[in-house]
């Protein structure tokens, strides 16, 4: 026991949603730490049966592609399982420099930098840049890493409601009497929502205000714009966009994250930023594999895959509404890979998983602290590499399992 008394683990015990989580894995309607047992694909084998993956981020379904399979291989070959080291010590291949080079070259900046995870790079660049006398203005619907970042800079921060431009404009206002400088971190495209941040606006609202914009480009990267550099690219603010972050998990069919911009800002993330410095360097075969999915994306095949995985989401968007199910969509028109679902109420929205996984089909739950109260929703979300019958099999699927939960729980938000 501490000198006060208090067990510091005390807090594991009894907390807020200990009874919601034992009464889900009671029921089996835990929706999360599913096991998988079979590759990435758009039908996949878990817990012993076929389902339909519609939760994945899978984007460009490269995950299964022979081209990146092999880059993984070759690198796992000539490297080994492991580089045993940080990127400042014994963790840099020549696997590393060119994927930086490429990067950048996708980006259209001076330079990029490869961090281990994606988590680590928004952490690495937040946690490094900003510091206790700045200012950090966040969509309170950015990635949970940005937050982590901004907290570990100490950094003042000033959430804004999501996509609210006069709210952001009100933080800017205010952050304007701030001792240090300022920087807005937005979402390109929201995990959950699905939805575009308006770039144009909020580049305009910047530079009004002096402030710094980085774009955290993890959903968008390999999806949208020409080159698939994502919202700030299909937006066309790219000049105006100081810094951009990506990861390898979704599009890119690996693990790892990468901030892309200025050349003395990423050299100075090279020497200063802990979780760079401080953490063992990818493997060599997550870093194969990115290489090679980045080459595909840039590849005449890129432009194809991208408007697959678009012309999917459109498929499935229209098939779920013509179901009779509320689809959130972008305010902007705008399509992307993820189809969130809405259903509002929390338990319904995990008892309508589980009749889903029961029928053959894996999506994804978001409900409060992840979306506000009351906005709970199943996340879609679909791959280039689904063809139209499996969707259209899955729509089936869905509507089966809609009729019969609406007919048991009352009914489903219905379109607007």
């Amino acid at each position: 026991m501490s000198h006060t008394g208090i067990d510091v683990f005390a807090k594991v015990r009894g907390h807020e949603r200990a009874e919601i989580l034992r009464a889900a894995r009671d029921a089996d309607m835990l929706p999360y730490f599913r096991v998988v047992e079979s590759p990435a694909a758009p039908v996949m084998e878990m817990e012993g049966a076929e389902r339909i993956m519609l939760g994945s981020n899978n984007y460009l379904g490269l995950t299964g592609d022979p081209r990146v399979i092999a880059g993984a291989r070759e690198a796992l070959e000539t490297y080994g399982t492991g580089l045993t080291g940080s990127r400042l010590l014994n963790g840099t291949t020549p696997l590393h420099l060119e994927l930086e080079r490429e990067i950048a070259a996708w980006m259209g900046t001076e330079d990029a930098i490869v961090y281990t995870t994606g988590h680590q790079a928004n952490l690495g660049a937040l946690g490094t840049l900003l510091g206790p006398e700045d200012t950090v203005i966040v969509d309170s619907a950015d990635h949970a890493s940005i937050l982590d970042g901004c907290l570990l800079s100490k950094a003042k921060l000033r959430p804004f409601r999501h996509n609210k431009l006069d709210k952001l404009e009100k933080a800017l206002s205010r952050a304007a009497g701030d001792p240090g400088g300022v920087l807005i971190v937005v979402d390109g495209v929201f995990s959950m929502e699905g939805d575009v941040a308006p770039l144009p606006d909020i580049a305009d609202l910047a530079s009004r205000y002096g402030a710094r914009l980085m774009v955290d480009e993890a959903h968008g990267a390999g999806v949208l714009g020409a080159r698939g550099a994502g919202a700030s690219e299909l937006l066309g603010v790219e000049d105006r966009v100081d810094l951009r972050m990506g990861t390898f998990s979704k599009s890119l069919a690996s693990c790892g994250g990468f901030i892309a911009g200025s050349a003395e800002v990423i050299d100075f993330l090279r020497i200063q930023s802990r979780p760079f410095l401080f953490t063992a360097s990818a493997v060599p075969a997550a870093v194969g594999a990115a290489l090679a999915a980045l080459r595909i994306i840039r590849s005449d095949e890129g432009p194809q895959l991208m408007a697959r995985v678009l012309d999917n989401a459109r498929h499935w968007r229209d098939g779920l509404l013509a179901l009779g199910l509320r689809v959130v969509e972008s305010e902007d028109g705008i399509t992307t890979p993820i189809v969130p679902v809405l259903v509002e109420d929390d338990w319904k929205a995990g008892l309508l998983w589980k009749a889903l996984w029961d029928a053959g089909i894996f999506v994804n739950v978001a409900i409060h602290p992840a979306v506000p109260p009351g906005g709970a929703l199943l996340r879609t979300s679909v791959m280039a590499t689904h063809d139209t019958g499996t969707l259209d099999d899955a729509l089936g699927r869905v509507g089966a399992v809609k009729a019969a939960f609406e007919a048991e729980h009352g009914p489903l938000p219905s379109p607007v």
